[in-house]
């Protein structure tokens, strides 16, 4: 008989997967989407969280301490309450089910893609990750969003008011399942925001290479990898929440962990 960590997860994996929402769940509080899953167990409630919160921050001291420095979370900048109406799973499956929406697979240096509709997605691949799924197994959506028909969507979304110099934001928008996520990988600057579900991230500076295995999920590697690290060897980590907005520097290396099915937008600046 199987014991140990991998076990455990295996086995909240498997509950999860049946607790698994009908497309006439509930809208309040989650939007409709799965809640809780093997990540969530996962990480202990009293996580640690070695990211700076910021509620009050201006775009001059943006720009001296975190722009160039430092990863950041920034709070109460924007209202995106009605954007986040949208994105529950009743509206956004009557609105785009029947659009094709490409997937790639969960893995850092090679990605396939698939192409299905929004509701098939939604209703046949959006469960709980599978602690033993290595990386190319996983389908993702996020990115490769077709702007003109997503853009009555988009047009809801107010991104953080940051800019910076020579660049052109640029939005990409993903849902994925519990417990699923993308293995440490590194590109320019951007925001990440969670509308729903709770996104954990762990981020070394670009002079740091972290220890991972590229076809390796972030859950593998949490489970794996982390417990082995010694204090000094750690990631910056926290779990970002809805509402909250991570900002990440150019070159920052990072790997991110959906605690809960997560609805998110990030504003990448290129």
């Amino acid at each position: 008989m199987a014991r140990g960590p991998r076990a455990l997860l295996l086995a909240l994996w498997a509950l999860a997967a049946l607790a698994r929402p009908s497309s006439g769940s509930g809208e309040a509080g989650g939007g409709g989407w799965l809640r809780g899953g093997p990540a969530a167990a996962a990480v202990a409630e009293e996580e640690r969280c070695t990211v700076e919160r910021r509620a009050d921050l201006t775009y001059a001291e943006f720009v001296q301490r975190y722009a160039f420095v430092k990863p950041v979370i920034l709070q109460g900048l924007t209202d995106n309450s009605r954007f986040r109406a949208l994105c529950s799973r009743e509206r956004l499956l009557t609105s785009f089910g029947d659009n094709i929406v490409r997937l790639s697979t969960a893995n850092t240096y090679s990605y396939r893609k698939v192409d299905l509709p929004f509701q098939e997605y939604v209703e046949q691949l959006l469960h709980p990750q599978d602690p033993a799924s290595l990386g190319n197994d996983t389908l993702y959506f996020f990115g490769d969003n077709n702007f003109t028909e997503w853009a009555s969507l988009f047009r809801h979304y107010s991104p953080p008011p940051f800019r910076l110099l020579g660049t052109t934001p640029a939005y990409s928008f993903g849902i994925a399942g519990a417990g699923s996520g993308v293995p440490f990988h590194w590109h320019g600057p951007g925001f990440s925001e969670v509308i729903y579900g709770r996104k954990r991230w762990f981020l070394y500076p670009p002079e740091k290479t972290p220890e991972f295995h590229p076809n390796k999920t972030t859950l593998a590697w949490l489970q794996d990898t982390y417990p082995a690290l010694a204090p000094l060897e750690r990631p910056l980590e926290c779990t970002i929440r809805a509402g909250e907005v991570l900002y990440f520097p150019d070159r920052w290396w990072h790997a991110t962990l959906n605690l809960d099915t997560s609805v998110f937008i990030s504003t990448f600046l290129g």
